[in-house]
């Protein structure tokens, strides 16, 4: 993509703007399509991700090429840690699965794409790739926030009752819920991949070709409309929600402190360990609700300012769009990472399949092995041998 660093690209850019707005400007007269081709021109320019050219265009990629590696590894890991495993399989684990699948295919799909067009002045991709790709950033922006707000609800749930059991009719209703969420998710994510178009200009025997996530006529109505709703269905709205269940769950733990019944010391013992364990998922879902803000905020913030204000576009903001927009993707890698150091059960399963730390130990057929069948008797001490390959895997 052409930046912002040359003129001859942002005359074409401005021409081919007038062109397309001078029928619904013309009963204004020239001057309104000027202007408002130059208002347009400068607003398509730099709500891409294009640097100036005394900015280094490799870093962003160099960023992407981190996350795209980091992001796969970590998520498909975690993705094969609990399908592989039926006792990881409860309720917060395959939200959290749902989660991870959709990062999984927004690190997939769009980073390489976002790389791409950070380094190359020009879209190198056609109309279909432009659809996928917003329609990717909306899908997973979606599936990750709805996935928050139904463990926030879960944990609210846990907190309440700690003795619930894991139930297949509870199994069935999560797996229900994720479903349900990725089906509203991808409609909400149908009007960017309806709306992104393919704008290509061509001035002085030089093509530019730009990915837009709607087209020019509809500026600025449409983004500001659309930008302003997209803040509060996927961050004010979501995020009041968490907070009203976290707050009844610090509620709920007050007073069961407060009121602590008499109790044998064993039933004491096992609801306090309950307790324990469902505080602790609590906190996990707590980290990734604080870091989907840290990732999502400045995004959110740059583009409020970039259709709502008419402040000049300086250096400033040009580093905090790259910053946010970078960070976005940084969400859909960091939750692995969190829950390897949150969770001892994920650091298990990660530690198998990651870093190989299984230590195993396999017997041949007409090994004896004290291992597989060995006990004390008052006879004596008997041991069989086995005709049986066994893996005694320690992890």
């Amino acid at each position: 993509m052409t930046t912002s660093g040359t003129d001859g690209p942002h005359e074409a850019l401005k021409h081919a703007v007038m062109s397309l707005t001078g029928n619904t400007t013309a009963e204004k007269g020239g001057n309104a399509s000027v202007a408002q081709a130059n208002q347009l021109m400068n607003k398509s320019v730099y709500d891409r991700w294009a640097l100036t050219e005394d900015n280094n265009p490799y870093v962003p990629p160099v960023v992407f090429i981190i996350i795209f590696i980091v992001g796969l590894i970590g998520n498909g890991t975690l993705i094969v840690s609990v399908l592989a495993n039926k006792v990881m399989r409860n309720v917060p684990n395959i939200l959290i699965v749902s989660l991870s699948m959709g990062d999984f295919l927004l690190i997939l799909v769009a980073v390489p794409i976002s790389a791409t067009y950070f380094t190359f002045e020009n879209w190198p991709y056609g109309q279909a790739a432009c659809s996928l790709f917003e329609f990717m950033m909306t899908l997973s922006l979606g599936v990750s926030v709805f996935t928050l707000c139904a463990l926030s609800a879960d944990r609210y749930v846990a907190i309440v009752n700690p003795m619930a059991k894991m139930t297949g009719r509870t199994q069935r209703t999560t797996v229900a819920i994720a479903v349900g969420i990725w089906i509203l998710s991808t409609l909400l994510a149908i009007p960017d991949a309806v709306f992104s178009t393919i704008l290509t200009i061509e001035e002085n025997n030089t093509i530019n070709t730009y990915c837009l996530h709607y087209p020019i006529r509809l500026h600025p109505t449409y983004p500001r409309i659309f930008h302003a709703s997209r803040l509060v269905v996927y961050l004010i709205l979501p995020m009041l929600f968490i907070a009203f269940f976290y707050i009844m769950m610090a509620r709920v733990l007050v007073q069961s402190n407060e009121l602590m019944p008499v109790e044998t010391k064993t039933a004491h013992s096992n609801h306090q360990r309950q307790m324990d364990a469902r505080k602790k998922v609590a906190r996990v879902v707590l980290s990734f609700v604080i870091i989907f803000i840290i990732c999502w905020l400045p995004r959110h913030i740059y583009l409020m300012w970039f259709y709502f204000t008419e402040e000049e576009f300086n250096d400033f903001w040009l580093v905090f769009k790259i910053v946010g927009f970078c960070l976005t993707f940084v969400n859909s890698c960091v939750n692995p990472f969190a829950l390897y150091f949150l969770s001892g059960h994920f650091r298990k399963y990660y530690n198998r399949y990651l870093f190989c730390l299984c230590r195993q130990k396999r017997y041949s057929a007409f090994e004896p092995s004290s291992t597989m069948q060995q006990f004390n008797s008052t006879a004596g001490r008997r041991v069989s041998n086995t005709r049986m390959s066994v893996v005694n895997s320690q992890c």
